[in-house]
């Protein structure tokens, strides 16, 4: 069986400071760093357990400002893994 592997996600130098992807994200995993906004990829989980697909990416005004993370690939199970931890389901 192919394993789907997703990523967490990460926002590029593009990011405008819109405010637009911190209230929308499920997890609460977008807070505003140094210069623009940052995603803890401890707490992201691509809305896995949430949506369909990740809300921030949707209500970003900025094309590809918010990105698969190369450096945290991570299959659809460890996302819901996440999710479920997050959440307090365990």
């Amino acid at each position: 069986m192919k394993r789907l592997l997703k990523m967490a996600l990460l926002i590029t130098e593009t990011c405008i400071n819109c405010d637009m992807c911190d209230l929308e994200c499920p997890n609460e995993a977008i807070s505003f760093g140094l210069e623009i906004y940052e995603i803890n990829p401890s707490k992201c989980t691509e809305c896995v357990g949430h949506y369909d697909k990740p809300t921030c990416q949707s209500v970003c005004p900025i094309s590809n400002c918010i990105i698969k993370d190369p450096l945290r690939v991570e299959t659809e199970e460890q996302l819901m893994e996440k999710f479920v931890t997050i959440q307090g389901l365990v």
